[in-house]
């Protein structure tokens, strides 16, 4: 089956990219974990919709797409559509199900198309292909290059347009607060129980009622023994004076922030302002060390020799390692911060039965197996993690027993702290 695409042609395959320069993968990760130095760096503000962003022209993109969809969609595929009954106009997303929306598994597959609605490449053709020959379900990939754009266009569409959006923790949240999503309906979920409950229940969706935990980043130190001469245990390490002018970090000022909280002892969330204050005063006595700050391709520093040692998204580790395996990776013994990308679909979701379908689909063992090796992001299904290579299961299944805290929004003036203790940071480093 011929699939139709609303925006950006998918990106080639992650892996492939890891191996082969390091391209299409971190460009991504760029696109989705650098989403995290918007994603927290923003998620105190309130991601206003956009004045200029029309109903009109949401609805004239995907409805393009929609359209070329149907076109391809053979006689006999058309003739084993079941038509849905559409939802009442104004009903509360809170009180929609997949249920009232007319799930019922396979038996009913709206207009037999997926509108999914997220970043590009992010699935290997291998899944999606699958899938349509599973269920005869076209899919139409409609991307976005931020979290914010994504809010911006559910909210023009009033929550309908898309079947299933992945987007990241801190955003959903909003998502949420703002009714334009819905609940799901669990029991069409029959591979529910292979999610990694470690990645459930957390603050954006905290019952689990909206979605479905489709990856972690966990950001670690990788270094090149060969150069470093100091012992790297964790975040502590950095401050190493051996290390002067030679540590590459990305810049995300709410993990950066949070990861000197952590050598202090204190929490990656703190709102007390004090403390806040004291980690920035820290943070500036790494200055000398740092060689690097940047969101994109962090990595090449480190594999250019530019650095010896890197605080690296986790497909920025993937990256690196790929491309010299003899680098070496440090779980910091302070503990791990981290995020969530996940699966929602939206209130008014044309064809939440096929939603309810991919994301089963997703949850298989061994679907989700292929998913993690090419998307390169922490496995949130823990019964798929049998199924991962030995070499991958490094990068891809998290430490047994680690300390992890999720990084979440904090106040408008814990906000306003972090944001002024960066900016004095960056200021000494230049």
């Amino acid at each position: 089956m011929r699939r139709k695409f609303a925006g950006a042609a998918l990106a080639a395959a992650l892996t492939a990219a890891c191996l082969g320069g390091c391209t299409s993968d971190t460009d991504k990760k760029t696109t989705t974990e650098a989403q995290k130095t918007t994603e927290v760096s923003t998620a105190a503000e309130t991601t206003a919709v956009s004045e200029t962003t029309t109903e009109e022209a949401v609805t004239e993109e995907v409805t393009t797409a929609k359209e070329a969809a149907t076109e391809a969609v053979t006689t006999e595929e058309t003739a084993a559509e079941t038509t849905k009954e559409p939802e009442t106009a104004g009903q509360e997303a809170d009180e929609t199900t997949a249920s009232e929306s007319g799930s019922d598994g396979a038996a009913d597959i709206g207009n037999g198309e997926l509108v999914i609605f997220t970043w590009e490449g992010m699935f290997p053709d291998s899944i999606l292909d699958g899938f349509e020959e599973t269920y005869g379900i076209e899919i139409v990939y409609s991307n976005f290059d931020t979290d914010e754009t994504m809010l911006q266009k559910l909210s023009t569409a009033k929550g309908g347009d898309y079947d299933l959006v992945i987007a990241d923790d801190y955003i959903i949240e909003n998502v949420i607060a703002e009714g334009l999503a819905q609940k799901l309906d669990q029991k069409s979920l029959t591979n529910w129980e292979n999610i990694n409950p470690v990645y459930q229940g957390q603050f954006y969706d905290p019952d689990d009622e909206y979605t479905v935990p489709l990856g972690a980043g966990i950001p670690l130190i990788v270094y090149d023994p060969d150069v470093v001469e100091c012992e790297i245990t964790g975040y502590n390490s950095l401050w190493d004076p051996s290390l002067e002018d030679s540590v590459a970090l990305i810049g995300n000022y709410r993990v950066i922030m949070g990861i000197t909280q952590l050598a202090m002892g204190e929490s990656m969330n703190t709102e007390d302002v004090a403390v806040i204050e004291s980690a920035g005063e820290k943070l500036k006595e790494l200055a000398p060390n740092v060689r690097v700050i940047k969101d994109d391709n962090t990595q090449l520093a480190l594999l250019s020799g530019e650095a010896s040692a890197a605080f690296l998204y986790t497909s920025q580790v993937y990256a690196a390692l790929g491309e010299n395996p003899n680098l070496k990776v440090c779980v910091p013994e302070e503990g791990l911060g981290y995020g969530v990308m996940a699966g929602f679909i939206p209130s008014q979701a044309p064809n939440a039965s096929a939603a309810h379908l991919f994301l089963d689909y997703l949850l298989e063992p061994e679907n989700a197996a292929d998913f993690f090796e090419y998307l390169g992001y922490y496995c949130t299904v823990k019964a798929a993690e049998e199924f991962i290579s030995e070499d991958a299961k490094q990068l891809l299944v998290a430490p047994e027993g680690a300390a992890m805290e999720m990084i979440q929004n904090v106040s408008n003036e814990a906000n306003e702290a972090y944001n002024k203790a960066w900016t004095e940071f960056k200021a000494a480093c230049d």
